[in-house]
């Protein structure tokens, strides 16, 4: 089955993670230096420079006791690679969608290589922000392994537990029959915005079984031959998006109004004319930003 053709947001950080430094605290002290570059975030937004790219400091610029995390190294450009970091806010953000239109505006604005990069800081800082007590003993804990770890410390009165950042699976699924496409609107979407289900996979449940599951959940709707697309890492607050392709057994829709205000199928010409933002378009398609455009594309490329 072929790929998307188109970028994926957040996806591409041309940082090297550098992961055999992280667990070697001397190198990553002797990273520290004048010659590091810090990640601006006013508490999780990115700054812009003035060509409305990334805006980055030096270490001098981070607040004081600030947590650093270590983004990675940046080989672009003469000389040795930069060492890159990001301060840890002192509030992280709990909500699971994007309700600030300052970060769909950042997201437009910035270029895929910054939006990556961004996509990876905002996701581990925001973990650090939420995790700073330990969920085994409730006793504090400390930044690790150049901020990819925290510890509750034994040596400290702690219980000695480590943890790590998440990252929390989410099926998001093109449900075919008879050449259309099921497509979903959620409550309190903008108006004509609809895009593909889409649903966390709960524990003990493989990839195909959680997309069955969403869909039937959903839409009523039975599928079967669950194939694999493409992912996209979803930073609000840490989401792999795992994008999938489904067929739909024969059935009438029965919409989960929990969640959503409308299930119904679109015809391949339909799913063109709001792709092209075609006038008379009967729905609006996902933004670019979103896989669900580039999964949405792919399909209109498989005739």
């Amino acid at each position: 089955m072929s790929k998307p053709t188109k970028p994926i947001a957040f996806a591409g950080s041309r940082l090297d993670r550098a992961d055999n430094l992280r667990a070697d605290p001397d190198a990553i002290a002797g990273m520290m230096n004048w010659k590091a570059r810090l990640l601006a975030l006013d508490e999780l937004m990115p700054q812009m420079d003035d060509a409305g790219g990334l805006l980055w400091g030096s270490l001098a610029d981070a607040p004081e006791d600030a947590e650093l995390v270590f983004l990675g190294l940046d080989h672009m450009g003469d000389g040795p690679a930069k060492p890159c970091f990001v301060a840890v806010p002192e509030q992280g953000d709990i909500g699971p969608r994007i309700n600030n239109p300052r970060v769909w505006a950042a997201m437009t604005a910035l270029s895929a290589d910054d939006l990556a990069i961004y996509g990876s800081a905002r996701s581990i800082v925001n973990w650090h922000a939420r995790h700073r007590f330990c969920a085994q003993c409730g006793k504090p804990t400390t930044i690790a392994k150049g901020g990819w770890q925290r510890d509750c410390a034994a040596d400290a009165g702690g219980c000695g537990t480590q943890h790590f950042p998440r990252t929390d699976p989410v099926t998001i699924m093109l449900v075919e029959r008879d050449g259309e496409l099921m497509l979903g609107r959620g409550k309190g979407w903008p108006e004509k915005a609809y895009s593909a289900l889409a649903g966390f996979v709960e524990p003990g449940e493989s990839i195909e079984e959680g997309v069955a599951r969403e869909v039937l959940e959903e839409s009523g709707i039975v599928v079967k031959d669950v194939s694999y697309i493409a992912s996209q890492p979803w930073p609000f607050p840490s989401q792999l998006m795992i994008g999938c392709h489904a067929l739909a057994e024969p059935g009438e829709i029965t919409v989960d109004t929990s969640e959503l205000e409308d299930v119904q199928f679109f015809t391949r010409a339909q799913v063109q004319a709001a792709m092209d933002k075609g006038e008379g378009a009967l729905f609006n398609a996902p933004p670019p930003q979103a896989i669900a455009y580039n999964l949405l594309h792919w399909w209109l490329e498989q005739e």
